[in-house]
């Protein structure tokens, strides 16, 4: 394998560097990078590798583009709102590098395709926002061996870190425990800096790029904390846990990560059609709820089970919440305490573009 001279001139800022050259940039051509999630960190991870000359890149992402994505997630446009972020990403980075391999793959990960597509890769890079996928991930990866580029991102704050790199400490050595629901937000219900996930994420890329060269040290059994406001980074050790073996995956991780089972759900639109049959409550906090909302009975989740008799019992009950996790948790909360009433949950919430589209 060689670099052809249109190559050697998109990346002659690589080859001049001593630490690098031609050597190292033929070690990013033959490198194989399986990003998960083309979103807010997925976004500047790819054009980072893209533009760097990793050879085959796979972009895995079973969402479509949405407006409220233009705020951080920089591949897309209006243009692309409707349209498969993983196909629309690969379309969008072809026109910075055409020397690259692409594959995109418009599903979801799961147990039943996770091992078979780590292992045409090197290298997996996790820009998610859940933790059952996160734990998939992670597993998966000790499984077929592979390195993990892990970052998260919330509000002002996020986290990078490299997970299983040569036997090293995994996700799981870092967090044994999944934290309950509810118990982390995630961006869709408390928000995010638009700037974040671009650093975040630009700092993922670094670390793929350090794995493939060899060069500097690499966030193995570290956990590194930026904070956007402040501008403060640390850098915290953590290892290994020999106890900790995994030799196949769980069975449902969402419910290893504590998330109720599925609800009856209903979408907006038949809400509307049906609206006289409901009433309706909203688990969101104050400050969600100023901003809009379409019910008259407001109790946050935290307070369900202190002030479930403020609930009438003369209609079923539609429960809500911004995106559709907090009322799934609501409900079972309100059948496991014996609400007689029918009792059922608004399908992706207030984030659903049913709503977004009749608001």
């Amino acid at each position: 394998m060689s670099l052809s001279s249109e190559e050697k001139t998109q990346y002659s800022r690589h080859l001049l560097l001593y630490e690098i050259g031609e050597v190292g940039q033929l070690k990013l051509k033959q490198s194989k990078v399986l990003v998960i999630g083309a979103g807010g960190l997925g976004c500047p991870v790819l054009q980072y590798l893209t533009a760097a000359g990793i050879g085959t890149i796979g972009v895995i992402d079973h969402d479509v583009v949405e407006q409220s994505n233009l705020q951080r997630q920089i591949l897309f446009t209006i243009a692309d709102i409707g349209l498969s972020k993983a196909e629309c990403a690969v379309k969008r980075l072809r026109l910075l590098n055409p020397f690259i391999n692409f594959t995109s793959y418009s599903k979801k990960l799961s147990i039943d395709n996770a091992i078979k597509l780590f292992e045409n890769y090197d290298i997996i890079v996790d820009g998610t926002d859940n933790f059952p996928t996160r734990y998939l991930i992670n597993d998966a990866a000790v499984i077929t061996n592979k390195p993990i580029v892990f970052g998260s991102i919330l509000k002002f704050e996020g986290q990078v870190s490299v997970l299983n790199f040569k036997n090293g400490p995994t996700y799981r050595c870092l967090f044994p425990v999944s934290p309950k629901p509810n118990e982390v937000p995630n961006c869709t219900d408390i928000g995010v800096l638009g700037i974040l996930p671009g650093i975040i994420g630009s700092l993922q890329a670094n670390e793929v790029l350090k794995i493939v060269l060899g060069l500097g040290m690499v966030l193995s059994g570290k956990l590194l904390t930026f904070n956007a406001l402040s501008m403060k980074q640390q850098v915290f050790s953590f290892e290994k846990n020999p106890s900790m073996v995994i030799n196949a995956l769980e069975e449902n991780y969402q419910a290893f990560c504590g998330i109720p089972n599925a609800i009856q759900e209903i979408s907006y639109q038949e809400y509307i059609e049906q609206s006289s049959n409901f009433n309706v409550l909203d688990v969101r906090n104050q400050i969600e709820r100023n901003e809009f909302h379409i019910s008259s009975i407001h109790i946050p989740l935290d307070e369900l089970s202190q002030r479930l008799h403020e609930i009438p019992d003369n209609k079923s009950l539609l429960v809500f919440c911004k995106s559709g996790l907090r009322s799934k948790l609501a409900v079972n909360k309100l059948l496991n305490e014996g609400f007689k009433n029918k009792v059922m949950g608004l399908k992706g919430g207030l984030s659903s573009d049913l709503y977004q589209n009749n608001k």
